[in-house]
């Protein structure tokens, strides 16, 4: 079972998150910030994975401190989960359309932790949602899960559609990564032997 449990408690949060990579999609989402469960919830159903997350945190100064380590321990659980990665497809991509948006997502589950972060999100909020902490939620993932993620805007200008695909394809591009390659099972994919 490649699954992890995620226990993360600072003064400005309290996080448990369950993750089982070979999963079905089911997810239970709690954060405090109705956005981020419902991009969380997108994440899992497109993922494959199930998830269970609840956060209590800080959210009367802001969501910063929710949405940021949410990816922190997102992160960790998905490199616990990975273990050493054998037998994976190690790559990921998707280019996902939601309406007039396009988003591009690739990944590579690397072992070195690297965004380049390219949505160019046209307004500063989603209801109440600050949009640059969707920047902070994809690095502080892509730093704990050990894994270069590439996310780009190709089109769009609905700020929803736009941080909504990008879960979405996400979720996608994680599934293949994750996925067993059935030719090699029993290796680690890189000529290093180690990711």
């Amino acid at each position: 079972m490649r699954t992890a449990e995620i226990l993360r408690k600072t003064a400005e949060t309290d996080i448990k998150l369950k993750l089982n990579l070979d999963g079905s999609g089911k997810s239970d989402i709690d954060t405090g910030c109705g956005f981020l469960d419902h991009m969380l919830t997108l994440f899992a159903r497109h993922g494959r994975v199930d998830m269970d997350v609840t956060c209590r945190g800080d959210t009367q100064v802001d969501y910063h401190h929710t949405v940021e380590d949410v990816g922190i321990a997102l992160g960790t659980a998905l490199d616990a989960a990975l273990g050493g990665k054998r037998g994976i497809n190690r790559y990921g991509s998707m280019l996902l359309p939601m309406d007039e948006t396009l988003v591009l997502c690739a990944l590579d589950l690397s072992g070195r932790a690297h965004l380049t972060y390219a949505l160019e999100i046209p307004a500063q909020k989603v209801g109440d949602f600050d949009t640059e902490l969707a920047e902070e939620f994809f690095l502080a993932l892509a730093r704990c899960a050990r894994l270069t993620l590439h996310l780009r805007r190709i089109s769009g200008k609905n700020a929803h559609h736009i941080i909504e695909a990008a879960f979405k394809a996400l979720g996608r591009a994680l599934r293949q990564a994750v996925s067993l390659d059935p030719d090699a099972a029993d290796e680690v994919p890189s000529t290093k032997g180690v990711l």
